[in-house]
């Protein structure tokens, strides 16, 4: 139907005659002539129609916005002065010889070029809202991103295996997605969180290196970087120690950084561990184009007077830092009250504040109501670990680790972006040696961090009975800009370190066997060393493309309520349904 897409017409095609077909983006009647827009996924071009051309001009006078037209003509030059240089056909136009009608359109509920819309309008209207030039780039530059994932890795040596959907029900850190089996009464598939076991058995199979591009699925929350159906680059090999694993996995990520935005990371990225990545910015995906960084005043304020900091100093788990923001004692006070209702967000109680006019006149240069409370002893200590200069103010949180940790790292991002703290465009970082467990309060017992497959470090075997707080793990995660692009590790391939874990995480063997019967069966039949990683695919493209969340990289996205507003799922079924499941829908009682 046609011989050339529209936004491929060009200078060089000048006098030629080409036939295109596409959308009607705009249609402009100058007073005798009709000059359409047509637009179709490679860009726009100009059709003239002419009166001269009686059946030409008809047809054009009956369209209207988003009619699919079939247009041949020859192309010409535009007047010098009508160019137009954002488009690449803006120097040509099509004097259109036929113009076809294929298909009518009622009213859009939106203009295509309209960048005022809310997102409900474009979730609910995504069909038109996905014709949008940005929506059209975003989604091209995503399978440009697959693509160059899938030529890097299959010259690797990598095959890509499909794994189950209709899977079982398996703890991985968030819940599952059911399905019920309409075969087999009371029992449920469930939606795969990850390929994680079955690329373990794939190891042990002997397909050495294996990946795919699948979709996971999670109920949890949601956020700008969280859909209930996500799209991960899976990655799984054998016999590679971890820090191989991690340098093939930097060339991969170079190089996409370099095909579609022609950056050159660093090489090698730089490696943080867990605990120095808590310590110095109270996260485990720190922005680090923000160059602020926490001190510690834990052991300082053991001994001062001041029982908000001296009671969280002296209690296990407790924690006391400060933020140093340079030139910030130009704040104002309603900036600061600002930040003070910020930082409640993350579960702090307030927040304490100095400002340093004068450093060298002691405390009497300093200006805080919180001043008189600390000993000049403290002071002194804080201007020293801080490095403190004039016009500076320093931020403290105490309370618990956590807290103090969540609190601050969130003021640190937001004061670096608003105050201009930002540096560079790009700063990738891996975060290693993450604790193999955490403590659950609630349940009083050790959970894993990650999951129950994840290798110790060498050496670490014997915390996992005497001191399971010690045991760090053979994991990582690639982190740019304060966002988590993938994370992996090592993996348990012995039995007897198998058995420790799960001892120290109180799952007895018949628990084990019931949960993760399958997995611990392969293991058994020699198992390799081997280790892997993920990438979250959506969030890689959402950052390549500068969007703000990972639904404008996603054809038909959830809402943060995980719904979709386009097909008004999820819906009722009908009983018939319901009745073959063997499923009855009860009454929400009121609480």
């Amino acid at each position: 139907m046609r011989t050339h897409y529209c936004g491929q017409v060009d200078k060089t095609l000048t006098d030629q005659t080409v036939t295109v077909c596409g959308w009607v983006n705009t249609r402009r009647d100058h007073g005798g002539i009709i000059f359409i827009d047509l637009r179709d996924r490679e860009g726009l071009v100009q059709v003239v129609c002419d009166p001269d051309t009686a059946e030409v001009f008809a047809a054009a006078e009956r369209v209207r916005s988003e009619y699919v037209l079939r247009v041949r003509g020859r192309v010409v030059a535009r007047a010098p002065g009508l160019v137009n240089p954002r488009l690449a056909s803006g120097e040509i136009e099509i004097v259109a010889a036929e113009l076809e009608i294929l298909n009518a359109s009622v009213t859009p509920p939106f203009q295509v070029d309209d960048e005022n819309l809310s997102e409900t309008t474009r979730l609910t209207h995504r069909v038109i809202d996905l014709r949008r030039a940005q929506m059209q780039n975003n989604l091209r530059q995503r399978y440009r991103i697959a693509m160059a994932v899938r030529r890097f890795l299959d010259a690797e040596g990598f095959i890509d295996i499909e794994t189950p959907m209709l899977t079982r029900s398996t703890p991985e850190g968030a819940r599952d997605y059911l399905v019920p089996s309409r075969v087999h009464h009371g029992m449920f598939f469930a939606l795969p969180q990850s390929p994680q076991l079955f690329k373990q058995m794939l190891m042990v199979s002997g397909f050495d290196r294996y990946y795919q591009i699948t979709k996971c699925f999670r109920d949890e929350d949601l956020r700008a970087d969280r859909q209930p159906e996500f799209t991960q680059i899976d990655i799984e090999t054998s016999f590679m120690a971890e820090a191989d694993i991690r340098a093939l996995m930097e060339i991969l990520i170079r190089g996409v950084w370099k095909q579609e935005l022609g950056v050159d990371l660093p090489d090698p990225f730089p490696v943080l561990t867990w605990a120095d990545a808590m310590r110095d910015y109270g996260s485990d995906k720190p922005d680090l184009r923000i160059p602020l960084k926490f001190c510690e005043l834990t052991d300082v304020m053991k001994t001062v007077e001041f029982k908000v900091f001296s009671g969280p100093a002296n209690t296990a788990g407790g924690r006391v830092a400060a933020l140093r923001v340079p030139g910030g004692g130009e704040l104002t006070r309603g900036e600061i009250d600002g930040y003070t209702e910020f930082v409640k967000i993350y579960g702090a109680r307030g927040l304490a504040w100095i400002k340093f006019n004068d450093v060298a006149q002691g405390r009497e240069g300093m200006q805080s109501p919180i001043v008189k409370n600390l000993s000049d002893e403290a002071l002194e200590a804080i201007v020293a670990r801080a490095g403190v200069q004039n016009g500076d103010i320093v931020f403290f949180a105490a309370d618990r680790a956590k807290v103090v940790n969540d609190a601050l790292g969130a003021l640190r991002q937001k004061v670096g972006h608003e105050k201009g703290f930002v540096e560079g465009a790009w700063r990738p970082v891996w975060v290693i040696d993450f604790p193999m467990f955490e403590y659950d309060d609630e349940d009083r017992r050790w959970v894993a961090m990650h999951h129950p497959f994840t290798a110790p470090k060498d050496g670490h075997e014997d915390y996992l009975s005497s001191d399971p707080s010690q045991a760090l793990a053979k994991a990582y995660d690639m982190v740019m800009n304060g966002w988590e692009l993938g994370g992996g590790s090592v993996r348990i391939h012995r039995a007897d370190v198998q058995s420790k874990v799960f001892e120290a995480l109180a799952i007895g063997a018949e628990e084990a066997d019931m949960k993760f019967g399958f997995l611990l069966d392969a293991l058994r039949y020699g198992a390799p060393p081997h280790g892997g990683i993920a990438f979250g695919l959506d969030r890689l493209s959402a950052m390549i493309a500068g969007a703000e969340s990972i639904r404008d990289v996603i054809a038909f996205p959830k809402t943060q309520r995980a719904q979709d507003l386009l097909t008004a799922a999820p819906s009722v079924v009908d009983e018939k349904q319901l009745r073959e499941l063997h499923i009855r829908v009860r009454e929400q009682t009121r609480a």
